[in-house]
Order: C-alpha cells, then structure tokens, then sequence
C-alpha cells in the first residue's frame, strides 16, 4: 500500500503552550495554570510547516466552547510567531459539506484539531466532504494535521468514546466507533497515565486484537509520518498495548459486566525520542535507532 504523504500529530491531551506576558509583565502559560514551558510539540508542528506565512487551520468541533479554543491556540501559534491562523468553525454535518470550509481546508499547511468530545467530532463529519477532503490531502500531500486529545483519539479507524477508567475490564464497559481512518489497526487513547485509563485499552485490544493500542500521556505527541512514529515528543509517556501475542481470553465466554481476563498481552513503554514500526509492532528504543524501518512498498 502507498504510503500517506502527510505528517500526523497526535498528542495526549494538555499540550504545553508558549509563555506570554501578562498586565503586570509576568510570564504565565496560556492555560493560567502551568509554569513558562518550551511548547515542544506545537514548536515541532510549526517546524514542519513551510515557513512563518504557512496557513494553519484550528478545527475546534469536538469542543463545547469553539471560540475560546480557537482564541487559545491562535494566540499560542502567534506567539510562536505564525499569524494566519483561521478558524475552521463547523457545528453541523451542513457546515461539514460547505464548500467554502472545504476549500479553506485544502489551502491550509497545517491543521489542528482540539480537544473535547471525539464522538460529536466523528458524528458531525464522518462522511462529510470535509473528512474526504481531509484524507484527501493527507495521503497526496504534504499537510500536517494535529489533534490532542478527542482530537487525537478520531484520527483511528476503531475509536474509544466511553467507558469508565475503574470499571474498564469489566466486558462491554468500553463503547467503540468509527474513527476518522487516517491511521488503520489502530486505536488511540489519551491522559493515558493521568487518568489512569490501562484497563480501557486492555479492553479495546482485547476485543479487536488486529490493532495497536496507543496511550498517550498529557504533553506527550507521536510524530507519524509515511505511516511509521518517527518519534516521541513533549514531557510524558506513551504505553503501547500489542494483542497479537495474546494466548486466551474468556472475552467470548462470559456476559456483559463480567470480569475480563487476558493471558499474554505485550506492553511496551515509549519515552521521547523513541520510535515505532507500527505496520511490523516493532519498538525502536532512541538507544538502537541505527536499525531502519523496514523498506516496505510506497
């Protein structure tokens, strides 16, 4: 399979933003509740982009107040020193299909997806000229497309949008949908170690043993390009759940509510400047990075 052009973000929630001064001259994050921070991945998304007069795109769907998140992130990529920034506002699956927030989302050199509600985000655009436009020019062109958190967990094809982190092992506590499907036999979690949301994807790879878990810690972001993690960013951990090995489960034996059991389920624990071949399940440590990828088809 050809693989996409495009360059995927996907981070875990609480992205750190660029510090700016306030009425009495200090520095304070944007959120008003972090210290001064280096901003990593939105740096390293702005680094991927074809310069300071790049277009970027904020898509805030999935979030309860848009114009807000829309204003905090505008004002962190101008600090960062990109000013045209849009807002891609879109509230119904009408606006999904407009051809003007079509065509906006053809020209822009970045786009990014926030947070919020991820099943509102898959409801309001799957299907939509929007979301084929978008994977349009994620697999033809060279677009880099965020999204933390919701933003994150709608780029998949199987996506997680409910269950409780405390009663996750317990069958059918954890609902699936579709996803966007820009990553294929993946699924994504997020505030992964913060929310303490393991048993969430034990459960999801346990059910659909086909695909990767990926749990990403607030601050922490996979850089995806060609289709492979070329890295790890920000200030968290990322856990990978791999079903392939699993030996039993009596996921198809017991009743709805019933405990869960698995034998067998490989983790791995990825930390900045690792890698991932997610089409071989092959973890590459930053230490053993002079192994290549391997040379599959384009």
């Amino acid at each position: 399979m050809k693989k996409p052009k495009g360059t995927l973000l996907l981070i875990g929630g609480e992205v750190a933003l660029p510090s700016s001064a306030d009425a009495n001259g200090q520095l304070e994050d944007m959120n008003g509740e972090r210290p001064e921070t280096d901003a990593l991945i939105l740096s390293r998304f702005c680094e991927l982009l074809p310069g300071e007069t790049a277009r970027i795109e904020i898509v805030p769907t999935a979030s309860g107040i848009p114009e807000k998140s829309f204003q905090r992130y505008r004002e962190a990529f101008t600090n960062l020193g990109f000013e045209n920034v849009g807002m891609l506002d879109i509230r119904t699956r009408e606006q999904a299909s407009d051809p003007n927030k079509v065509e906006l989302l053809k020209r822009a050199d970045g786009i990014l997806f926030t947070g919020g509600d991820q099943l509102r985000l898959t409801t309001l655009l799957g299907g939509t000229e929007f979301l084929k436009a978008l994977m349009e020019r994620y697999r033809h062109s060279s677009v880099v497309i965020a999204g933390t958190s919701a933003g994150a967990m709608a780029m998949s094809d199987t996506m997680i949008y409910e269950g409780s982190s405390h009663e996750a092992m317990r069958k059918g506590e954890v609902k699936f949908s579709s996803g966007f499907r820009l990553l294929d036999h993946v699924i994504i979690d997020t505030h992964f170690v913060k929310r303490g949301r393991f048993g969430r994807l034990f459960q999801a790879v346990t059910a659909n043993p086909t695909a990767l878990g990926i749990g990403l810690g607030e601050d922490t972001s996979l850089l995806i390009q060609k289709g492979d993690v070329q890295e790890v960013i920000g200030s968290g951990l990322i856990v990978v759940v791999d079903g392939s090995t699993i030996k039993h489960t009596n996921m198809t034996a017991i009743s709805e509510d019933e405990m869960i059991s698995v034998e067998n389920i490989t983790l791995h624990v990825m930390v900045p400047g690792d890698k991932l071949n997610l089409s071989e399940r092959r973890y590459i440590p930053r230490e053993k990075q002079q192994l290549p990828f391997s040379s599959n088809s384009e």
